[in-house]
């Protein structure tokens, strides 16, 4: 086989791989952020709505997870949106305004740190709630919630303006136009974002798992010594435990969706040079890239059947609202109608 017939058969390999990722990447896009997007917005409403009644108002960890939820809502618009119509829909994204590149990743930045880090505070207020010392329980407030929510909302303001300077077009794309600086940065987010949250998160989730433990441990003891006490003590915890249950599901998906885009970051970024790889290393890199970060993204969209499975108390709360809502239309219908 001649030189020429060899870079013939390698041209049209090179053609095939290039129209397979570019494929993959279009319907993964369109599919996969699609879903995440829908389901998104969907269990944002319902998770804000049902931890707003009455039921769970009061709790701590329920003012944690609607701000997280809150926070969501701008990362699945200001990033899988966007994500979804640039690769799925072949939208121009990046040839819009370079303040469009900016601000979108900066609010991307900002969000996605303040829902990661309310998930960590409802994590240690789980880890307070169940402490048996009343001198930890009293930490676990809604007034000492709604302080540490403004203050990790203005931190994450203040800290991630410089995504303002730093972010530009460059090579089509909007990204941090110095590489050594981009090397840094993506080295910060990896850790920030994939491997740091791991160790408050294991941390608090384990000692609260160890609280619970003795928790019921001791329920035990009490319904032997006195049985109506030990009921109506079940009674009080039953919504608490379900917080926890609900919670350390959240850890644990999170957990898994996050480390695999920590790992490819941090392999892209200091051992993958896309710039001496073919066009086809670069499509899958992409291609990568994108799914990876697809799955943070999951993460955020499973804590709503997360809650809907864990908790009775939550499906209880979602199903009332269900029928007033349909009830109320209906009244609404027939006194219209009349």
């Amino acid at each position: 086989m001649n030189k020429t017939t060899t870079a013939i058969i390698e041209s049209d390999r090179e053609t095939q791989l290039i129209v397979l990722f570019n494929l993959l990447i279009q319907t993964f896009s369109q599919v996969l952020d699609g879903f995440i997007w829908i389901v998104g917005h969907i269990g944002v409403i319902c998770v804000c709505i049902v931890f707003y009644q009455p039921a769970f108002r009061k709790s701590p960890c329920a003012i944690y997870f609607i701000t997280s939820s809150f926070s969501q809502f701008f990362l699945f618009n200001f990033s899988v949106f966007i994500r979804m119509i640039q690769y799925g829909y072949n939208v121009p994204v990046n040839s819009l305004s370079v303040w469009f590149c900016k601000i979108r990743y900066y609010i991307f930045y900002v969000s996605s740190a303040n829902a990661r880090y309310n998930i960590i505070f409802a994590g240690a207020d789980r880890f307070l709630c169940s402490c048996r010392e009343v001198r930890f329980r009293q930490w676990s407030s809604p007034k000492i919630a709604l302080r540490l929510i403004v203050i990790n909302a203005i931190v994450w303001f203040l800290f991630y303006i410089p995504v303002l300077v730093i972010f530009g077009h460059t090579n089509n794309k909007c990204r941090i136009t110095n590489p050594n600086l981009r090397k840094i940065f993506n080295l910060y987010i990896t850790i920030e974002n994939g491997f740091f949250p791991i160790i408050p998160m294991l941390f608090f989730g384990l000692l609260t798992i160890r609280n619970i433990r003795r928790s019921i441990q001791r329920v035990k003891v009490t319904a032997i010594v006195d049985a109506s006490q030990g009921v109506t003590t079940t009674r009080a915890q039953r919504k608490e435990i379900q917080l926890h249950k609900m919670l350390v599901n959240q850890i644990i998906v999170y957990l898994i969706l996050n480390i695999p885009y920590s790992v490819y970051n941090t392999y892209r970024t200091y051992f993958l040079n896309i710039n001496s790889e073919s066009v086809s290393s670069a499509l899958f890199d992409t291609f990568l890239n994108n799914f990876f970060y697809d799955l943070t993204y999951l993460g955020y969209t499973l804590s709503f059947p997360n809650f809907l499975l864990t908790s009775t108390i939550f499906r209880r709360e979602l199903k009332q609202i269900i029928q007033k809502t349909i009830f109320c239309q209906h009244r609404q219908h027939i006194a219209s109608v009349t």
